[in-house]
């Protein structure tokens, strides 16, 4: 009885702790409102964007209770990558191949890796979230944790809504405000969104072109690497000192040869002049990855090796077999 009471309490403690005052939130977008018109936003952007704005409990409680990862690389990855989003991936490279080619050529980055982030942020736009960007900031920005940040991307969204890219009833995404098939953020938009098809508007929700160039854009400018690719898997013909593990310590693929780093069939590592870091996406056991330059940039497109492993495997996925 009295463990089930101690229990109870602490249930009520964390649901007390959850809880979000609402009675705040008009007063909040009121002032969101005078922050944004001594901005100089116009009177017809205010007005569609502050129209219907309301309180998101769902996003403020999806941003407090972010799963932790409990799965290994070899479970998540046949999830993240089944054969069915592999055979897709390749049907649509082939079906904008012309489109994909030109723009890997102007910005830089190998089709097969737009196709890969697009497969697996989106499931190739077929979901890009259904919260509107302009409540769920405003109320993550309300929650107070980390007001600066969603302060700044409800203002981005005001930015996007003023440049005419998307209607404020239309711009919608995830809980945290990530929108449109590439899933970026409304600062992100700002800095790497793409009018690829020169219509006056950056439309990553539903059109290609602007979707395709937007991704390869940020890539480009992130650090992509054209003549590379991601990361090989590797074995270790013995242990490698924790303090040369992970994406801050860069040495040649030679120097890792000479620490016991092998191709993962046991053979020497391929003799290019190549800066690699030596990640474990799970632990000592698991599995262990060269990262490239190209790797570190699929993390700053999101902090999760997880993400970077899945994007970089459907890629290859992509490549091997060729595409007729």
């Amino acid at each position: 009885m009295l463990k089930r009471a101690i229990v109870a309490a602490l249930m009520t403690v964390s649901a007390n702790a959850m809880a979000v005052d609402a009675s705040g939130f008009s007063e909040y977008v009121s002032q969101l409102r005078l922050e944004a018109q001594e901005k100089g936003y116009s009177a017809a952007t205010l007005d569609a964007a502050f129209a219907d704005v309301k309180l998101f409990k769902r996003a403020i409680s999806a941003d407090r209770n972010q799963p932790e990862f409990k799965k290994t690389l070899d479970t998540y990855l046949p999830q993240a990558v089944p054969q069915w989003k592999v055979d897709k991936a390749r049907k649509l490279y082939k079906e904008h191949r012309e489109l994909l080619e030109e723009i890997g050529e102007a910005y830089g980055v190998q089709p097969r890796f737009i196709v890969a982030l697009w497969g697996i942020e989106t499931n190739f736009g077929s979901y890009t979230g259904n919260y509107p960007v302009v409540s769920t900031t405003a109320s993550l920005a309300y929650e107070g944790r980390r007001e600066a940040f969603f302060k700044e991307q409800f203002f981005a969204a005001l930015d996007i809504l003023e440049q005419g890219h998307i209607s404020a009833d239309a711009m919608r995404g995830s809980w945290a405000g990530a929108m449109g098939q590439t899933q970026f953020m409304p600062t992100s938009f700002l800095s790497y969104a793409v009018d690829y098809d020169q219509d006056g508007r950056k439309d990553i929700w539903g059109t290609l072109p602007d979707v395709f160039a937007s991704a390869a854009n940020y890539l480009k400018n992130v650090g992509w690497q054209y003549d590379q690719t991601w990361a090989r898997q590797v074995t270790l013909s013995q242990p490698i000192a924790e303090e040369l593990q992970g994406l801050k310590v860069k040495k040649t693929l030679a120097e890792w040869q000479e620490l016991g780093v092998r191709r993962f069939d046991g053979s020497n590592l391929p003799a290019r002049e190549l800066e690699a870091s030596l990640v474990f996406p799970d632990d000592a056991d698991g599995r262990v990855y060269l990262a490239y330059a190209n790797y570190d940039a699929l993390m700053r497109w999101n902090r999760s090796h997880y993400f970077a492993v899945a994007v970089g495997y459907l890629s290859d996925r992509i490549k091997f077999p060729a595409i007729d």
